[in-house]
């Protein structure tokens, strides 16, 4: 009952506002999501449902992503703001001429990627791993990080054996022993796995390496957006922080309002995954960082750097594709 109330409340307050805001010259904005709606994403949706937006004077559309990816839309301009990677974001800056787009806010502050196992089989460390199946991507960025984890541990990687990644529910995959470790962002997969009750060992990178503790995930804007309208840039991220803030302090509130705005009903049946998750997320959107969304530059660099030194990126990319100018600070 209580959920249904918080549903309904949210819900109004959204119609209330966007009637109450009908007469106003709103900037539009669109903001395109880098996967379906989840707990990275309740900082947009409550600021939305919470009218931080049309307080700041700002229509805001949340999109979910071409097949061309989030990137490439607001490279082009389709969207003003995206989600992505650091990692994954490593191949757009990395050109002769680089895709317009620049990082503006940190979602989350450290990096909560990691592999997931069956408890059973012992898999504490990256050694651990020899000998044992992983799906994989086959992406260059994965397997260099986690070979370079295994010999860090004194491991051979050759000796893990790949398979590909099809998997799209990792403790159900490992329960069934269709491969032995696989990787995953503990804020949903790891969560899944406590709340579906599957014994799972874990170990992250952020642990093993500071170089590895990038930036996963973040929002991105089109360069030319920010240079020709700064102010809406900082309007859209004042209202962002407000919404994260908010999911923050108020996390059982903030997921009802991500399950509501959620278009694609994909979350209406996983509410208990959505609140664990979003509960675990609470306390990380920030964490030690002075305020929600900051970007550390060394953190920045030393992940860019470390890529460039182990020949994942032609360029040095250490000092490009983020800035903290459009944040509203503490």
């Amino acid at each position: 009952m209580k959920k249904l109330i918080l549903t309904m409340a949210a819900v109004i307050l959204a119609v209330m506002l966007a009637a109450g805001a009908g007469a106003e010259d709103l900037t539009k904005v669109t903001f395109c999501l880098d996967w379906t709606p989840n707990t990275n994403h309740t900082g947009i949706y409550a600021a939305e449902a919470l009218g931080y937006f049309r307080e700041e004077g700002l229509e805001v559309q949340i999109v979910q992503p071409p097949e061309n990816g989030a990137v490439l839309m607001c490279a082009s301009g389709q969207a003003q703001f995206a989600v992505d990677a650091q990692d994954t974001m490593a191949a757009s800056l990395d050109l002769e001429e680089p895709l317009g787009v620049t990082a503006v806010a940190a979602i989350l502050q450290h990096n909560t990627s990691g592999i997931l196992t069956r408890a059973e089989d012992g898999i504490a460390s990256p050694k651990d791993l020899e000998g044992r199946i992983y799906s994989t991507w086959d992406s260059p960025i994965e397997l260099a990080m986690l070979r370079y984890c295994m010999e860090q541990d004194g491991a051979d990687f050759s000796k893990l054996k790949l398979i590909p990644n099809n998997i799209t529910n990792e403790p159900a995959a490992l329960a069934a022993h269709q491969t032995d470790a696989v990787w995953i962002f503990y804020g949903w997969s790891g969560i899944n796995a406590e709340v579906s009750g599957v014994a799972c060992g874990y170990w992250d990178f952020a642990s093993l390496s500071r170089e590895l503790d990038y930036y996963t995930p973040v929002i991105l804007a089109n360069n030319e957006f920010l240079r020709d309208d700064p102010e809406t840039a900082r309007a859209f991220l004042r209202a962002a922080a407000k919404g994260y803030r908010y999911a923050s302090e108020h996390p059982e509130e903030a997921a009802e309002m991500l399950i509501a705005g959620d278009e694609t009903g994909a979350l209406q049946d996983s509410r208990e995954l959505v609140y664990a998750s979003q509960k675990w997320l609470a306390e990380r959107y920030t964490a030690d960082a002075a305020a929600w969304g900051t970007i550390d530059a060394e953190r920045w660099n030393g992940f860019y750097g470390w890529l460039y030194k182990n020949g994942l990126t032609a360029h040095d990319l250490a000092g490009a594709g983020f800035s903290n100018d459009y944040l509203p600070g503490e």
